[in-house]
């Protein structure tokens, strides 16, 4: 092949690629570049969510989120919740994979009945937990009132608000990651769990010699995505607690929403945006890297 040719062949498959990646980078532009760049513009300005008030105020809006002390209690409303549901989830998910990984009828009808919750919208789950947590009417009166306890209202409480959302999250959310778990466990060569019965292995000494070594890149996926998707807590806080009691479980999204939809304060709401990107893209950059170190 002639260098000539060689030159025409590499062209060809260089537009033959661009040709198949074309689709997928006009629906990322316009889905995700192009609102990223646009909502930071946004921040810039004094943005009226109806009317055309739009004056550039620089980075005005980002001063006033450091006096705003509602802006500061989301936050770490916020991480708080992250903390509480991110290494429960993973745990949990795990936990349930290898309870449920393997062959036989029982097993299957409980991978289908732990990750039937995943399905369910972010309404149904709130209606569900509203009606067992409530202090009136709820599944769990019964219980106190067998044990003569006056029933606890749970959402309104402001200890254990937040765990309730977590358990709520926790309850709905442990399906899409145990899925995950299992597709790793299904990678594992069945030798080494064989050469480790042969050694006379322990339980406990598989799953930290073995087990988790095989699964650590699927670990880390499903830490980075729990990270970034409770970050991004907004139905369960909106719909069963509205916040509070006294803004206990107000989460960072949420105020941006009704920062922009309730106050019309679409460039202030824009600025908070970006702070929680900063937030997430650095948490995840920690994560993988954490998990980089790990491996080395």
């Amino acid at each position: 092949m002639t260098a000539v040719t060689h030159k025409i062949v590499r062209r060809r498959d260089a537009l033959a690629a661009f040709v198949f990646l074309a689709p997928f980078l006009v629906i990322y532009s316009t889905f995700l570049v192009y609102p990223f760049f646009k909502g930071l513009w946004i921040s810039l300005h004094d943005w009226e969510l109806a009317g055309d008030y739009r004056e550039f105020i620089g980075f005005l809006n980002y001063q006033d989120l450091w006096a705003d002390t509602i802006f500061w209690k989301a936050v770490g409303n916020t991480l708080k919740f992250v903390v509480m549901t991110v290494p429960a989830m993973t745990v949990l998910a795990l936990a349930l994979a290898l309870a449920v990984f393997g062959d036989g009828r029982l097993k299957g009808a409980l991978r289908s009945i732990f990750f039937m919750s995943s399905v369910f919208s972010v309404s149904v789950v709130t209606l569900i937990w509203s009606m067992v947590l409530s202090a009136d009417n709820g599944l769990l009166v019964p219980l106190f009132n067998l044990f003569g306890v006056k029933p606890i209202n749970f959402l309104g409480h402001p200890t254990l608000a937040m765990p309730s959302l977590a358990l709520t999250t926790l309850w709905w959310g442990v399906g899409l990651p145990m899925a995950l778990f299992l597709a790793a466990l299904s990678q594992i060569p069945s030798e080494l769990y064989e050469a480790a019965e042969l050694d006379h292995a322990g339980r406990f000494t598989t799953l930290i010699r073995i087990t988790l070594p095989s699964i650590r890149p699927t670990l880390l996926l499903v830490l980075v995505l729990q990270i970034v998707g409770q970050f991004q807590i907004f139905g369960q806080a909106h719909l069963m607690t509205q916040g509070g009691p006294a803004n206990k479980t107000k989460m960072l999204v949420q105020y941006i929403y009704e920062t922009s939809f309730r106050d019309w304060q679409v460039g202030y709401a824009s600025a908070m945006s970006v702070g929680l990107f900063i937030l997430m893209f650095g948490f995840t950059m920690l994560q993988l890297w954490l998990g980089r170190k790990g491996e080395e």
